[in-house]
């Protein structure tokens, strides 16, 4: 989930004739700084001869067990379950970058894995707390609007041939909601899961701001003129 208009593109190239100004709120902060403290990391993965791919793969497989967690009921394993696979999806870009492994595909298998982990927590919060089934069915509502729209600023994007601030390899339009808030939300439901009847519609409310902010810049900037 991202801004309301940052992007991601494989291209260097730097465009100076249409610019959407990105106003994620904790991500791309998250992304300036994590380079330089998981060089360790980074170098040990490319020791084991790991894939950036494979990288993305472990950070799925982490978290569709962080997903069985909260089914099952383990609530703070689920959490640092969680955190650790927001890790690993943190670190395949930045080892891909690092030794000039990037790809359009990687970047396609990317964004893909990363709703399929998004929304395997929302089911297990459907399977571990099914009085609240209505707010969960529109949260995964919302996140099919929220990356449909995300992709579809970004495709604009491509067209402007702008350069990426944000160290992606899709362009993808920012948002309110994006991968931080999404973990925090995450958070915030496990450790207090009496209070879901009230933070479920908060986080509903935030991604609603984000769809129909992207909705108002893309009416605004994409229009027709009359």
């Amino acid at each position: 989930m991202r801004s309301l208009a940052g992007k991601v593109s494989t291209s260097g190239s730097v465009s100076q004739t249409y610019r959407l100004e990105s106003h994620a709120m904790i991500d791309n902060h998250f992304r300036a700084l994590l380079p330089k403290y998981v060089k360790p990391l980074v170098e040990r993965l490319a020791a084991l001869g790991l894939s950036p791919n494979q990288v993305t793969l472990i950070a799925l497989g982490i978290g569709l067990l962080a997903a069985l967690a909260v089914g099952s009921g383990f609530l703070f394993l689920a959490i640092a379950l969680w955190w650790l696979s927001r890790l690993f999806d943190a670190l395949d870009g930045i080892y891909a970058r690092s030794y000039n492994k990037t790809s359009d595909f990687g970047a396609f298998l990317d964004i893909q894995l990363d709703m399929l982990a998004y929304s395997a927590i929302i089911i297990g919060l459907y399977w571990q707390f099914p009085e609240y089934s209505l707010q969960w069915i529109i949260i995964l509502l919302c996140y099919v609007l929220c990356i449909s729209g995300a992709l579809g600023l970004g495709s604009f994007e491509k067209s402007q041939e702008e350069d990426e601030p944000n160290g992606r390899g899709l362009r993808i339009a920012s948002g309110l909601a994006e991968a931080g808030e999404t973990g925090i939300a995450y958070t915030v439901f496990l450790l207090f899961p009496e209070a879901i009847a009230v933070t479920s519609w908060l986080w509903i409310a935030i991604l609603t701001i984000t769809i129909i902010s992207r909705f108002a810049l893309a009416y605004h900037k994409l229009r027709n003129p009359l």
